[in-house]
């Protein structure tokens, strides 16, 4: 089941977001973050999580690309699925939830930036209606090797 965030489901999505980030091929963020400063750092949008047995299993959420008004309409998102729940669909369930939260808002662009060796969440992205509009070799390093990463975008279908 997919419910909007809540501050009280922190501590569970701080964990899944410290698993998926010491994979080495999720991100380039580190997990040493309180609430408040996650909290300001993301729009206040499209900010959801996946519920099974009275505990939190994903969540996905938006990072604003800029301040700037022209492109203050862009996000950037993060998905992340708990160790023991991948492949089960979760991760699609989020991004769906997402995309169709974020075309309501008026959202105009979602942009992802992903690691090469994430082949789930590339197809999961692909079957979201994403598409590949750049490759960034060595980015960035994570966990001391540098990672190349496919920037992907999807455009707002009820945006003409």
């Amino acid at each position: 089941m997919i419910k909007i965030m809540r501050s009280a489901d922190w501590e569970e999505i701080r964990t899944i977001y410290q698993e998926g980030i010491e994979t080495g091929t999720a991100s380039f963020r580190t997990p040493d973050i309180s609430w408040e400063d996650w909290d300001s750092s993301h729009l206040k949008a499209c900010r959801f999580v996946a519920w099974k047995n009275k505990e939190i299993i994903g969540w996905c959420a938006l990072l604003p690309v800029s301040a700037n008004y022209d492109i203050g309409r862009v996000g950037e998102i993060e998905v992340y699925v708990k160790h023991g729940y991948k492949g089960q669909g979760i991760g699609s369930l989020l991004l769906d939830a997402l995309v169709k939260e974020s075309e309501n808002k008026g959202i105009w662009m979602l942009q992802a930036g992903i690691f090469l060796q994430n082949s789930a969440i590339l197809k999961i992205h692909e079957k979201a209606g994403f598409r590949v509009v750049g490759y960034r070799e060595k980015i960035g390093k994570s966990k001391g090797v540098w990672q190349d990463n496919l920037l992907m975008e999807r455009r707002n279908k009820l945006i003409a």
